[in-house]
């Protein structure tokens, strides 16, 4: 598995922060504990979390991601790198008959948080956030739903792979048809937890009723599944956080811009 992508150095400044305001751990490469320096002020960094995404609200009082945004610039180059890994993998597949995938995380990979995160002051409640997302109206991280089509386009399989919960089903899946990310949306290719029955091939860390899985351990056990059970080869891996990409079973990563959570 290839290293991700970097993102810029102030908006790894801004990740390491943002694990303090929303989620837990510290970003790679960047160490929060027992620091002897004074912390980042959360107002402060409020304000550059805004200024990367261009923050705006629009009519219907959604914040939205500016498309002239640093934050845009920087998926736009992941997005290009993507997308040179998917006609790589095209042209190899119809010379050697093999199966390429592509696995694509779903919260700020491809449906845009942003809203939430700024109406909470950068924090995080589980009631909250599960009501959001059973609006179904999030928008989308911008270029992912073309890429998302770019790659069906090719021939190269689309999976999703998301730490939202079984019985969220519905809700992303109606969400991602309204962004134009309507590909491969069955229970086949969208892979959520399911803590109360989880599939055999993560029997290592979860039992029915018993969920033991770290993130990596789920992430890359379901890949390891796609690859080994459905005989895929996942060519490229997306996702906002180091721990969609870590665990092997993927080509390439590619690692998205997230200023305002960390998922270990």
């Amino acid at each position: 598995m290839h290293k991700p992508l970097r993102i810029a150095s102030a908006v790894a400044a801004c990740a390491a922060a943002g694990a303090v305001l929303y989620g837990t751990g510290a970003a790679a490469d960047q160490s929060t504990a027992n620091s002897t320096h004074e912390p980042y002020n959360i107002e402060v960094l409020a304000k550059d979390i805004d200024a990367y995404y261009g923050t705006t609200l629009d009519a219907d009082g959604v914040y939205q991601a500016a498309p002239d945004s640093p934050y845009a610039e920087d998926l736009a180059r992941a997005d290009a790198a993507a997308r040179k890994q998917i006609d790589r993998a095209a042209r190899t597949a119809h010379h050697r008959h093999t199966k390429p995938a592509i696995v694509f995380d779903i919260d700020d990979t491809l449906l845009l948080s942003l809203d939430y995160e700024k109406k909470n002051n950068y924090g995080y409640d589980s009631d909250t956030w599960a009501d959001y997302v059973d609006r179904a109206d999030r928008p989308a991280v911008p270029g992912s739903p073309e890429l998302v089509r770019y790659a069906e386009e090719k021939g190269v399989e689309v999976f999703y792979n998301s730490g939202l919960g079984d019985e969220q089903r519905a809700a992303a899946v109606e969400n991602l048809k309204k962004t134009g990310a309507d590909v491969n949306l069955d229970a086949g290719h969208v892979f959520l937890k399911d803590k109360a029955n989880p599939p055999s091939y993560l029997s290592h860390c979860a039992t029915p009723g018993t969920w033991d899985c770290t993130t990596v351990q789920y992430k890359a056990g379901t890949r390891r599944h796609i690859e080994r059970d459905l005989g895929y080869d996942i060519v490229a891996n997306v996702g906002d956080q180091y721990s969609d990409l870590q665990g092997g079973y993927a080509d390439r990563t590619y690692k998205l811009p997230n200023p305002t959570y960390f998922v270990e």
